[in-house]
């Protein structure tokens, strides 16, 4: 039997919740605390990712309204290197045409998959199919406590990244840039 990302995460959840409460149980509690830590950090990254699906999609359908041609397909788990890591994660991706718009968005899960520098929680890239110098890397970073997106450039320089700069994004995508 095949599960989705979503049964899989359920799971993990329920099977961190046990390690948690039998931590606390034998009287380990830095164990106990940094699993309820993971925990955290890992609801925190699912719910910062699926923010950017959400407002993706969000954006493709009030654009479908007037004129649905816009395919949307997505998967998860899904795979990709960022850096040296593999990230594990879903993708969405639009096709219009020949033109192409892919976000992928994840993190490493397991040692094997390597490690996600600068304290990232979580990465995202956005691919222009053949617009490269429009594609970006996201960062998942946590600054006064809470998580925020943001766009790193070549020269490692970050920006604030929200739902404006999606829509350009999308405006790329539909060749309005």
């Amino acid at each position: 039997m095949l599960c989705s990302m979503n049964e899989l995460d359920e799971i993990w959840t329920q099977m961190i919740a046990s390690a948690i409460a039998d931590a606390r149980d034998a009287d380990r509690h830095e164990v106990a605390d940094y699993l309820a830590l993971k925990a955290t950090n890992d609801l925190i990254r699912s719910t910062s990712i699926k923010w950017l699906f959400d407002s993706l999609t969000e954006i493709v359908a009030r654009h479908n309204r007037s004129i649905a041609n816009i395919q949307i397909e997505s998967a998860s788990p899904h795979n990709f290197a960022f850096g040296t890591a593999n990230m594990v994660g879903s993708f969405l991706r639009l096709r219009q045409g020949v033109r192409c718009l892919t976000l992928e968005a994840g993190w490493t899960r397991t040692p094997k998959d390597g490690f996600m520098s600068g304290g990232a929680l979580a990465v995202a890239q956005i691919t222009h199919f053949g617009i490269p110098r429009s594609n970006s890397s996201l960062v998942l970073l946590r600054e006064d406590d809470l998580p925020h997106w943001y766009s790193i450039d070549k020269r490692d320089k970050k920006s604030v990244f929200d739902s404006r700069r999606l829509q350009k994004h999308f405006q790329i995508f539909k060749g309005k840039h």
